[in-house]
């Protein structure tokens, strides 16, 4: 039986990849969810206004699913990772704490509004909810991925104690939270939150259109979409590349996993695909552009980039997932771009929605962005390894020992049949939803009178 950090590490990267499905689609449809509302209020079209009702549905079902799954994860810390829990406690308390007390408590109070204060509370009222509950979305976004990022790249600490009682003591907050690389990753994670919301609104509406029902409702929900979606699409290689330059700078191993690179190079390539082979130290079967990567990092002069062999052997990540796993989320992202601008033709073209091959694409493209969201997860915090802590703290000495691994394994099994049972529910219920189609009760008042006789405008 694997030992209990290795069991230890298996389920929280299920428990947090489980809980990652959701939060991305959450922050994402907040922000559409506000454009909608907007333009109802500023043109008087109540598709728009049927748009916000029924996205805001399927906001809250999913918003439930990530607080739910969101909560097991800190429970881990102190079960399964005392030694982490012990040496980033002061760091991650305030921050987490932040998290909660700040976006999290602004997010779900305006919820309630927002969900239940259609027709009873003035208009502008509701839109100042949906707008508080984006950014309470976007808030919790900025506070998870800083205290995250300052695992990837520590600062505003000091360190006291020594040995197993060593541990890291808070003494800059502002340093935590604009820590080397969390400005960089914020600005590649939300374009990802965005992109996800923006395929998963696109699909619901192709599916509209190659039902024939709902055809405005779909046709304008699809063109917000893809504007959302185009937009992002096109940052996330910017952003990608500032990231990447950021890690070259304060994490070299991980960048020279994620492109094979074994040998310190003047002129390194930019490596397209590979397979990273550890015992040969070199990449094999591997295709090149020559010296891009040292132009990427370094800008027009160039320079040179460190290979693993700069770094002990126990300190590299593991290559060949690293490298597979960065490698896949960046063609993905290549995919997206190419499939945007191609819709975004198309429908200039005046041709979009007459194209059913389009449309299904639309459909099955829904999934492309959780897939991505999750593998540039994962190649995060694979490329951070031996590190929980990167240079400060190693995974191997974060682990709860003293949890007996069978009662780890037991938990991974009950987790899983857990989530199973969790996933189907929400399948069900989104998929339920999206069979419906818009509120049935706005669909009834499209002349204009709401619930309770009152007057529904854009005031």
């Amino acid at each position: 039986m694997p030992d209990v950090a290795v069991l230890s590490r298996i389920q929280f990267a299920m428990t947090i990849m489980f809980h990652y499905i959701f939060p991305p689609l959450s922050i994402g449809l907040s922000l559409l969810m506000a454009v909608m509302e907007g333009l109802y209020l500023k043109t008087g079209d109540r598709t728009f206004e049927r748009m916000a009702r029924f996205w805001s549905s399927i906001f809250a079902a999913n918003f439930a699913m990530g607080v739910a799954t969101g909560v097991v994860m800190g429970f881990q810390f102190g079960t399964n990772w005392a030694g982490y829990a012990r040496f980033v406690g002061d760091v991650f308390g305030p921050a987490l704490a932040a998290e909660g007390i700040l976006a999290f408590f602004l997010e779900s109070c305006f919820l309630g509004v927002l969900i239940f204060g259609w027709d009873r509370v003035p208009p502008k009222v509701h839109f100042f909810s949906t707008l508080m509950v984006a950014l309470g979305s976007a808030l919790s976004a900025v506070l998870i991925v800083a205290a995250n990022s300052w695992q990837q790249t520590p600062a505003g600490h000091v360190i006291v104690g020594s040995g197993a009682l060593a541990k890291a003591q808070l003494v800059d907050p502002l340093a935590v939270l604009f820590n080397p690389s969390s400005v960089a990753r914020l600005l590649h994670v939300l374009p990802g939150a965005y992109l996800q919301a923006a395929f998963a609104v696109m699909a619901v509406c192709a599916y509209y259109v190659l039902r024939r029902r709902h055809q405005d409702f779909a046709r304008k929900g699809f063109s917000l979409g893809l504007g959302l979606g185009l937009a992002s699409a096109l940052a996330m290689p910017a952003t990608g590349h500032l990231q990447a330059v950021v890690v070259a700078r304060t994490q070299p191993a991980k960048l020279a996993a994620f492109e094979g690179l074994y040998t310190t190079r003047e002129s390194a390539p930019l490596s397209l695909v590979g397979f990273p082979d550890d015992e040969r130290k070199e990449l094999r079967f591997s295709v090149e552009v020559p010296a891009l990567l040292s132009l990427l990092v370094h800008g027009p002069g160039g320079g040179k980039v460190a290979g693993l062999e700069e770094f002990p052997r126990a300190d590299w990540p593991p290559v060949f997932l690293s490298f597979q796993l960065y490698h896949a989320m960046i063609a993905l992202g290549m995919a997206f771009i190419g499939w945007m601008v191609l819709s975004a033709f198309m429908l200039w073209r005046g041709k979009l929605f007459k194209s059913r091959l389009l449309m299904l694409g639309s459909v099955a493209a829904a999934a492309g962005p959780y897939l991505a969201n999750q593998l540039g997860w994962c190649a995060a915090e694979v490329g951070r390894q031996p590190w929980v802590v990167y240079g400060a703290l190693r995974t191997q000495d974060a682990a709860s020992l003293g949890v007996p691994a069978g009662q780890v394994l037991a938990s991974i099994v009950m987790f899983g049949i857990l989530y199973l049972c969790l996933f189907a529910v929400w399948v069900y219920v989104i998929g339920t939803k999206i069979e419906n189609g818009p509120d049935e009760a706005v669909e009834k008042n499209d002349n204009g009178i709401g619930e309770g006789g009152k007057q529904r405008l854009p005031a």
